[in-house]
């Protein structure tokens, strides 16, 4: 009984919400996250606006922060502050000898988060796509040549998703860096045709990562 009259009062707040285009805006702009709906969009809002001092100001703060002081790295694609050196490409605390290229910082995240790989990324930021007019140039391709050439790596994983653009892109930097010492690997077949990164499960991404294999820079 106390569930449904908890639904009643909901709903009738939701109600009165939708006659107020402020609050109408923001539940729309909130709903085109990833992972929500116009439903779980119109709760976020009703928490915010009961829990002003708590969450509102706050998240208000910090997201103008982000908005001033985060960035992408020129040098290898990853977020950044603008008031520090970047954690990924200059990290003078640790120095390792191989890159993980991916196609998203999402992508990092969740190879981060499995745990499997120890090392520098790079972010290319999206992947050559004839149909979404994104070319090469568009892409960190150049600067991760450079960091191979002067960052003294002896092994570059490519990481790109299972998709025909994901591994087209993956060629063409096979393809840049013949002319390199580095080692260029892929990751294994554990990773299913058409996956993306980001959304496979730490089990996978370890098999992938443990099994990955050596490309022969004259191969294609």
């Amino acid at each position: 009984m106390q569930g449904v009259l908890v639904l009643v009062i909901l709903n009738g707040l939701y109600r009165q919400m939708k006659d107020i285009p402020e609050i109408e805006d923001l539940i729309k702009l909130i709903s085109k996250l990833p992972g929500l709906g116009p439903k779980s969009a119109r709760r976020i809002v009703l928490k915010l606006i009961n829990n002003k001092q708590e969450l509102h100001k706050p998240m208000v703060n910090s997201m103008a922060s982000v908005f001033k002081n985060i960035a992408r790295c020129k040098n290898c694609g990853a977020l950044k502050s603008n008031l520090t050196k970047c954690n990924n490409c200059e990290n003078v605390e640790k120095k390792f000898n191989r890159i993980c290229v991916v196609e998203t910082i999402a992508d990092q995240w969740s190879i981060q988060n499995s745990g499997v790989f120890n090392g520098y990324f790079h972010i290319l930021g999206g992947t050559i796509s004839v149909s979404n007019n994104v070319s090469k140039q568009e892409l960190l391709i150049e600067s991760l040549e450079k960091r191979v050439r002067e960052d003294n790596i002896e092994e570059v994983i490519l990481a790109t998703s299972a998709t025909v653009e994901g591994q087209t892109t993956a060629f063409y930097i096979q393809n840049t860096l013949k002319d390199t010492n580095v080692k260029v690997s892929k990751l294994a077949q554990g990773l299913p045709v058409g996956g993306e990164i980001e959304n496979l499960d730490d089990g996978t991404l370890i098999y992938a990562f443990k099994n990955r294999r050596g490309i022969d820079k004259n191969e294609g």
